[in-house]
């Protein structure tokens, strides 16, 4: 140490919540924007979450055909079951999570990867049916604690 300066680490924060990648600014989405919510892009930029998207990992060009759960399937618009797609996805994801030790996430409300608590009901007419996503399914058979954008707002505010 110099004369009277202190020497500082920078330290790097460990990624605390796994977050779809539509609400950091990705855009992923089936239609080629973003869901981006400014309190998780701040998560982001404070390196405290770590963006995923199951969809895009599983192999799913963006854009593409919207989907929706019927069921244990996902199917497009147009009647391709996509399903290995949507659980290779989650698959890859959850690996992702687990290699970092998360255990907490933030996802996409009402998405047939990513919804949580409700999801649209498979007939493309937005209506909304209880259940989860694929992804959510897996994360929550993990034991993952799983929000969503809509109510994550008391999450948010006990971050560090």
């Amino acid at each position: 140490m110099l004369h009277g300066v202190r020497s500082r680490i920078v330290r790097r924060q460990r990624p605390l919540i796994l977050v779809s990648a539509c609400l950091v600014g990705e855009k992923c989405r089936y239609d080629g924007r973003d869901n981006a919510v400014e309190a998780i892009v701040t998560l982001k930029e404070r390196g405290l979450c770590l963006p995923v998207c199951p969809e895009v990992l599983g192999e799913l060009p963006t854009p593409r055909i919207p989907s929706e759960r019927q069921g244990a399937r996902v199917v497009a618009k147009d009647g391709t079951d996509v399903s290995h797609a949507f659980k290779l996805g989650a698959r890859r994801a959850l690996y992702i999570a687990m290699k970092h030790g998360l255990r907490l996430a933030i996802l996409k409300s009402r998405s047939p990867s990513c919804g949580f608590g409700s999801i649209y009901d498979g007939t493309f007419s937005h209506r909304l049916i209880s259940g989860n996503g694929i992804f959510a399914e897996m994360l929550q058979r993990e034991g993952f604690s799983i929000w969503t954008e809509e109510n994550c707002s008391p999450l948010l505010a006990n971050m560090p």
